[in-house]
């Protein structure tokens, strides 16, 4: 009697001479999945400064190249937010890196999450920053989507975000903490200064920021006086003309 032999398809190391397959998604430490734990952040005292000024203010003042996408807004309130950067990045669909996070951020701090452009799960929820705010952390911005809106309002704390979905994260990694970040189309490294209000956000190079900070208040002084008299009602615009004319507009 002829008897069929029995396949298995089985793992390659069984079959003799054959080695296992290496597994490509395997996680390695390094690049893609590390965590610094200790990060240079500004003087308290200079972060504070900035808080004396609009986010157009030190638009204008870093000649407007250092500006955030439009469509990551306040969710959650009108709160302004400025803070020293702790920065996340996270796997598209993934949040682990978020909770920890928590554990690396100090007060005042604000977290501002990577998500490599994921328009598909959020990144937090309430849970997360209600956890963050008994942690002192001043606020999130993410260039992602966020959940559990109800509960993010009544938690307070100013979380940035482009949207609002019911669809979870996993937490399983990879990611990085506190690494250069790409963030609403600005590279956002640890300690940088951020400041985030109604009308958007602004990224301040902490090797720069005390610079900056003089530069807005003289700004500052010099336009005080123009602004109240244009909400007088006392302004001419000359100076339209004289550039129309310097470029030679054609005016027919």
């Amino acid at each position: 009697m002829n008897v069929v032999p029995s396949f298995r398809a089985a793992n390659p190391a069984t079959i003799a001479g054959a080695t296992e397959r290496p597994k490509s998604a395997e996680m390695t430490p390094g690049a893609g999945f590390r965590i610094r734990l200790d990060i240079e952040r500004p003087n308290p005292l200079l972060v504070d400064l900035f808080r004396d000024f609009e986010t157009p203010d030190i638009s204008d003042i870093l000649n407007r190249m250092y500006t955030m996408r439009p469509d990551i807004r306040n969710m959650v309130n009108e709160m302004p937010l400025v803070g020293p950067a702790l920065t996340v990045k996270v796997f598209p669909g993934d949040n682990l890196m978020v909770h920890k996070a928590l554990d690396v951020a100090r007060p005042g701090d604000v977290v501002v999450v990577d998500t490599s452009g994921s328009e598909r799960n959020a990144v937090l929820g309430d849970l997360v920053t209600n956890k963050a705010k008994h942690r002192g952390i001043a606020g999130f911005i993410v260039d992602g989507l966020v959940r559990d809106l109800p509960g993010l309002r009544e938690a307070g704390l100013p979380v940035y975000a482009r949207g609002v979905t019911p669809f979870g994260p996993l937490h399983r990694g990879p990611g990085e903490l506190n690494h250069a970040i790409s963030c609403g189309g600005i590279v956002v490294n640890p300690g940088d200064i951020v400041a985030a209000d109604m009308s958007g956000i602004a990224v301040v190079r902490k090797e720069v920021a005390e610079d900056t900070v003089m530069r807005l208040r003289a700004h500052k002084a010099r336009m005080q006086q123009y602004v109240a008299d244009v909400k007088a009602g006392r302004f001419s615009n000359d100076w339209v003309d004289r550039q129309l004319a310097a470029d030679n507009c054609l005016v027919e």
